[in-house]
Parts: structure tokens; sequence; C-alpha cells
């Protein structure tokens, strides 16, 4: 086990730092080549989102509205990595690191467009039900023997990396979180979670969306609403948590407390890393949720892909970030000195107990768990739309009991080679999305041209769906 523990380490370590730079790279090539779009169409893209966000016009059986759709991207983009993944990255890369996972949410707001335009072109529809992501623009759209391997080997990799390897790591997430906070046994937590799951699983596209667009705008309104509380608490120390995330991203941090001292080379790898593995754009993740969005022209999910990585990002991570840095829970020396996901939790909790005393903890829990939960939801539909792709829907049934036990198992059992794994299988699944999204980047120019045409004649927005 220590062998194969060390070879995933020593894979994870290179692809990891690879594609750091194949993702920022990515999200620059695109906005460089939509001539950045998450600027110019920052505010159309809320107004995408929520501007119909209570209207079910023209929804059919099959299809989710733009505001569902997103909410199930971003239940998959909201998960432990939200807390523990930036507490571990300030553990680790300093204050800086915060500043770069800014950069690279911006960056990352034009590659997830790109990914929700070709979801959106390339779908196909299977049993009166929408279906896409990368694995079917990938051999649609690049086409071939190429276009057939690729395809097949991104849709294995997201199967097994967040369907089902990653669904047990959540689950573990979950009844530890609960564990450490309530005391209640991780078997019983595991099997209350499995039932909850595969409720959701069984209805279909339809109940998954309707979930999602409950549960996620309250979940997320909540932490945020918290951690405002807290900075306002803590508005003191505001301006200069500011000053030093800036300071820090540019010269390094000396070691303070848990922080372990970081280069700025550390501070912007940490940062990106952070950023671009929560947000997951150009990973390949969340254009299957957008990809069954029913909107009158592709560039429309685009714009409401792009609202979901600012909010992931931009307002939940770094909500975080500085309840940890205001409360200077990271100079205190405590367990969280580690920068193990375990030992990051611990931090973030630190930091929400200085702040609202007894509550904190038990508060931060409950969110670990809503948090996780609507991750094994969102990773769980990723990976349906796979099978769908690999074997039709007749394999469906196999697929929801396997996810199900995962979560079971997962959440009895100790699993840090587990997270491994899917960190692994995770970053395969990239390669074959981010060489599709090159190839195919002339047609998302097109698609956006031919909205912007549209938007600037001022008619009636259309646009010829290959699967209507």
């Amino acid at each position: 086990m220590e062998i194969i523990a060390n070879l995933l380490n020593n894979i994870e370590s290179f692809m990891g730092t690879a594609l750091i730079f194949l993702l920022f790279g990515t999200g620059l090539f695109f906005s460089l080549k939509l001539g950045f779009i998450q600027f110019r169409k920052f505010i159309p893209s809320f107004k995408q989102v929520f501007g119909g966000m209570f209207s079910k016009k023209n929804q059919e059986h099959g299809s989710l509205s733009s505001f569902q759709a997103l909410a199930t991207a971003i239940a998959a983009q909201i998960g432990t990595g939200n807390v523990a993944g930036v507490a571990s990255a300030i553990l680790a890369g300093g204050p800086g690191a915060v500043f770069w996972m800014w950069v690279s949410a911006l960056l990352g707001m034009s590659t997830i467009f790109a990914e929700a335009v070709l979801a959106q072109h390339y779908r196909d529809k299977k049993d009166g039900e929408f279906v896409g992501g990368p694995a079917y623009y990938i051999s649609k759209g690049v086409g071939g023997n190429l276009g057939k391997f690729l395809a097949g080997f991104f849709a294995v990799m997201i199967t097994l990396a967040l369907g089902i390897i990653g669904n047990m790591v959540q689950s573990n997430s979950i009844a530890g979180a609960v564990n450490e906070a309530f005391g209640l046994p991780t078997w019983i937590m595991g099997v209350f979670i499995a039932i909850a799951a595969a409720l959701i699983f069984i209805g279909g596209v339809s109940r998954i969306g309707k979930f999602a667009e409950t549960v996620v705008p309250v979940m997320a309104v909540i932490y945020l609403l918290a951690s405002l509380f807290v900075i306002i608490k803590f508005s003191g120390q505001l301006i200069p948590t500011l000053e030093l995330i800036i300071k820090s991203a540019f010269s390094g941090t000396a070691v303070m407390g848990g922080i372990v001292g970081a280069s700025v080379k550390e501070a912007m790898k940490l940062g990106a890393k952070r950023g671009l593995f929560s947000n997951e754009a150009g990973m390949g993740s969340t254009p299957h949720a957008h990809a069954v969005a029913k909107v009158r022209h592709p560039a429309e999910q685009g714009l409401a892909a792009m609202c979901g990585v600012f909010i992931d990002t931009v307002l939940v991570c770094t909500s975080t970030a500085m309840v940890i840095l205001v409360t200077q829970s990271y100079l205190v020396e405590n367990p969280a000195s580690s920068t193990g996901y375990f030992e990051a939790a611990m931090l973030t909790q630190q930091a929400f107990h200085i702040a609202l005393g007894g509550v904190g903890k038990p508060f931060l829990a409950i969110c670990l768990t809503f948090f996780a939960f609507t991750t094994v939801v969102g990773w769980y539909y990723f990976g349906e739309s796979n099978i769908k792709y690999l074997f039709g829907t007749k394999a469906l049934p196999i697929y929801r009991i396997i996810v199900v036990a995962a979560i079971i198992f997962g959440s009895i059992q100790k699993v840090a080679v587990v997270w491994l794994l899917s960190d692994v299988a995770n970053e395969f699944m990239v390669v074959p999305n981010l060489i599709a999204l090159i190839l195919l980047s002339g047609q998302v120019k097109s698609i956006m041209n031919d909205y912007q045409r549209q938007l600037d004649e001022g008619g009636e927005i259309k646009y010829n769906y290959l699967i209507k």
C-alpha cells in the first residue's frame, strides 16, 4: 500500500503542477480570444442567471432552467475544498495564495464559458432527457478515432474520479465532521447519506435540478452571511488583511504560527491550484449540468457558467480565507499546523470558534455536511452523464448501486490513498478536455459572435441546435 501511495504521490505532484500552468494558460488563451468576455459580460452573466431565477417558461421534461443548471454545477463546485482547501492553501502558501486564487477565478471564467457553450452545442438526447458534456463535444467536435479515444478516456476517468471514488471521500468528510461535532457513529451517517442521495438519484435530472435550486442558494447565503458577520466583527483587521494578501502575493510569507512560510512561487502555485480545482473551470465537470439548460442560445448558458466560477471562488472561497485571516486563527499554534485536509478544516473551525464562540464549530460542521452532500449529488450526475455515453441508460441502475455502496463504504474507511487516487484520475481527465477546448476554440468564438450579432440587431435570439 505504501508503494502505491508513493507512486500516486509522485504522479499527483507532477500532474498537479503541470495542470496549473495548462489551466492558467487555457484561461488566458480564451480571455484573449473572446475579448476578455468575463469583464465585458460580467453584469449580463448575473442577469442571465437571476433574471429568470423563478421562471419555468418553455422548460420541458428532461431539461433544466438556466438557474437550475447553474445550481447543479455550483452544488458540485462548492464543497469541502471551499473550507479545508482554502485553509490548506493559506497554511502552505501564506495569505498571498488568496490573491492568486482570485486571478485563477478571473481567468477560469472565460474557460468555463467555452465549456458550457460547447456542451450546449453538442448535447444529445437519450430517453427523453438532454445529456451532454466533454465526452459528447470531444467525440462529435474533434471527431475521428482521436475524438473517440479522448472522449472514452475522459468518460472513464470522470466516472471514477468523481462519481465513485470522489463520492467516497465526500461521504467520509460528512461522517467525520458530524462525528467530531456531535459524536454520531460514522456508519450511521453513511447509511443516512446513502439513502438521502439514492432518493434524489432515482428522480433523474429533473429531481436533481429541483434539489440543487432549493438547497444551494440557501446553503451559500447562510455561509456567506455568517462569514460577513465575522468580517464585520473583526472589521479593524480588514484593511491590514487585504494589504497582507497583496504584499504576500509578491514578496512571500515568513513563518507565522501555523503557516510554514512560503515563497511567491508557492503562494502562486497553491492559490491557483485551490481556485482552479475548486471552481473546476477547464476540468470538464460542470459542462454536464450546463448542457441540459433550456436557453435560447448556447452563449446564454456560457454567461451563466461564468457566474458560477465567481460565486464559488471570489465569494465563497474568499469568505473562508477572510474569516481565517481577520480572526488571525492561523497565528495560534494548534493542530492545524499541518497542511493536511483534516487539519486544515480544523483551522477553519478554529476561526469560526474565535468569532462565534460555542456555536462556531457545530455551525461549520453543518455547513461542511451540506457542502459535501450537494457535491455528492452533483458528482453523481456528472458520472451518470458519462455512463449514458459509455453504456446507455440501461446501465444506470448498476451505476446507482455502486455509488450508494461507495458512499457507505467511504464513510467508515480511512481515505488518504483514495483521495490521491481520486486526484490522479481527476487530473488525467482534464487533459483530453483541454485538448478539445483548444481545437474547438474557433467554434466557441463563432457561436459567441453569432450571439453578439443577434443582440446588436435587437431581434429574437435564436439558435439552430443540433438536438432539439
